[in-house]
């Protein structure tokens, strides 16, 4: 594992201390009237530091100021918003590689996918700085003489954030950021699996706030979820809550928020499969395949958990693939030869147990992995099951490395097969057959908000909209014009004649 001294140096430089503060707003608050909460680094289970979390005092606190700067925020031209998150995005740069190396130490990813991961925080925010001269209305034709009619958009003001341990940076830039050049500000609630993220992102993010004098735009609470959350969830001043979780915490959220007529953005749990047919190019398949079931210990929302092969290759395909996961090295994420690093913790470490023992109950048949490994830190090996499409633990997610394996014979039945979950997130399939795609892309095919052909499930640019359907909570993330969920739609009609038209004709005369 990295030395303690390499650990510290690293800590220093994004300004983590031994104990931190979990509240930030217009100022950090010293000494929050919360516990202790330790962050622990899943490769060898040993404390990185502690946060000190926040009562709901510090929550009034940090909110209250917030509030009041959304309502100057909100004044401020769309460009100029943007150009402070350019500016944002260039200090990203800047501490890329130690941002990356935190989230591996504190989230377990591989190098690979900590820097990626705030790559991606980059790239939303050059996304948002185009996107601030482009907050468009649409004009439509009025039916009435002298009349005009368009659309316009408006900050809703304050929102909250809640995000995933998974990735502990990258979906938070994906609203806030947006949010942000929108004209909103927003208070953002972490994992409390990965505090130190979160607070290193505050810190490189208050030193542009403060050259510009806006300090209290990106606001940061750490606190339990049933004191901090839950004031979250329930204050009638936060207009959106965006959160990112199991599909049981998005359930909760949605009839809290609703009961206030707020609004929600859920991203909640995926089920992802990956169907490769007998015309695939199978490198093709067997890289995306390995790389989407293994990726972050298969704790992705987009991890590709069933793998369908059409019964002219399943017997070849699956010998690659356990040959492919016989050389997938598991170990220190620190080590760029690493390919899967830990789970986050005991909790995941026991869902995956729980899961193979759901399998052997089922029927299913592990033809690799299963155990968890002898070494410090919440190591398992990845896993491939022998499964039926009929099995009914299919319809869980389970957040580990567990792939199952199942055939089929044609592609109408593998489409039922795919569909029969009640997540919607991400989906794919392997083809040479032009037909097969677009039956595959078409309204009788995959019902996931994410569709791919010849690639695999995780990996998504941010240019398109992230999300999905059904229990995954019908939420859009990043591009596109996911932008609008942050903002309100206000239709407007001018008058500019002499005349009081109605609409659909209707007289009335005094």
């Amino acid at each position: 594992m990295a030395s303690s001294t390499h650990t510290s140096s690293l800590l220093e430089r994004l300004g983590i201390r031994p104990v931190n503060s979990g509240a930030c707003g217009v100022k950090w608050i010293k000494e929050p009237g919360g516990d202790d909460l330790v962050s622990h680094n899943p490769a060898d289970a040993a404390p990185i530091a502690a946060v000190r979390m926040a009562i709901e005092e510090d929550y009034d606190e940090v909110t209250y100021d917030a509030a009041k700067v959304a309502e100057r925020w909100k004044m401020h031209p769309a460009p100029l918003r943007g150009q402070i998150v350019r500016e944002i995005g260039d200090a990203l740069r800047e501490h890329k590689d130690d941002l990356g190396a935190l989230v591996t130490l504190e989230a377990g990813k591989i190098l690979a996918e900590g820097r990626g991961e705030v790559q991606e925080m980059i790239d939303i925010a050059d996304f948002a700085v185009g996107l601030s001269r482009q907050l468009y209305g649409l004009t439509m034709p009025s039916e009435r003489p002298g009349h005009r009619m368009y659309e316009q958009w408006h900050p809703l003001g304050l929102i909250g954030v809640i995000t995933a341990f998974n990735f502990p940076v990258a979906v938070w830039a994906w609203n806030a950021l947006l949010a942000a050049v929108c004209g909103d500000t927003v208070i953002w609630k972490p994992s409390p699996k990965t505090p130190l993220t979160a607070i290193a992102v505050q810190n490189i993010v208050n030193k542009v706030l403060d050259k510009h004098g806006w300090r209290g735009v990106f606001n940061l609470i750490i606190g339990p979820d049933d004191t901090i959350g839950t004031r979250l969830l329930e204050d009638k001043r936060l207009s959106l809550i965006s959160a990112t979780g199991s599909t049981a915490m998005g359930r909760h959220v949605a009839q809290v928020v609703q009961a206030r007529f707020g609004k929600t953005l859920l991203e909640l749990g995926g089920n992802n499969a990956v169907i490769v047919m007998d015309d695939a190019n199978l490198d093709l398949a067997l890289r995306a395949v390995v790389f989407g079931a293994v990726g972050t210990a298969g704790q992705r929302c987009t991890t590709v958990r069933r793998l369908f092969l059409q019964q002219g290759i399943a017997e070849k395909f699956t010998d690659r693939l356990l040959q492919a996961y016989r050389q997938v090295r598991v170990g220190d994420p620190s080590d760029p030869t690493t390919l899967m690093g830990p789970l986050i913790d005991e909790k995941a470490v026991d869902a995956f147990k729980y899961g193979l023992s759901r399998v052997e109950d089922h029927g299913g048949e592990i033809l690799c992995g299963g155990q968890r490994l002898n070494t410090p830190g919440h190591f398992v090996e990845p896993t491939i099951v022998r499964g039926s499409p009929h099995m009914g633990i299919l319809k869980e997610e389970i957040f580990a490395p567990i792939l199952y394996v199942m055939d089929f014979e044609n592609l109408d039945e593998v489409i039922a097969y795919h569909n029969n979950v009640p997540q919607g997130l991400s989906s794919a399939i392997f083809t040479n057959n032009l037909r097969h795609a677009e039956q595959f892309l078409g309204p009788r095919g995959s019902d996931c908000g994410i569709a791919n052909v010849n690639i695999g499930t995780s990996g998504a640019e941010i240019g398109g909209a992230f999300g999905g359907e059904k229990e995954t909570g019908g939420g859009r993330e990043s591009g596109s014009d996911a932008w609008k969920a942050y903002m309100r739609r206000q239709t407007v009609t001018v008058n500019y004649s002499d005349d009081l038209p109605l609409a659909q004709g209707i007289l009335f005369e005094l």
